[in-house]
């Protein structure tokens, strides 16, 4: 079963944000995925008004 965690990657060395139940020295392979914010910056550009009340709306509060 896939085990799905975040981690940040700090000084050359991938550090997941919880522990993972892994037993020391065992090999894993890994997906890389970016936050969704990420990968949708810079697709489609909005004007200030309409990024105004995007960020208003009650569905993010």
């Amino acid at each position: 079963m896939p085990i799905l965690s975040e981690a940040r990657y700090e000084n050359k060395i991938l550090k997941p944000s919880r522990d993972l139940p892994l037993k020391e020295g065992e090999s894993v392979i890994i997906e890389i995925r970016r936050p969704v914010a990420d990968r949708m910056f810079g697709l489609f550009s909005i004007d200030e008004k309409t990024a105004d009340e995007i960020i208003s709306m009650d569905e993010w509060v």
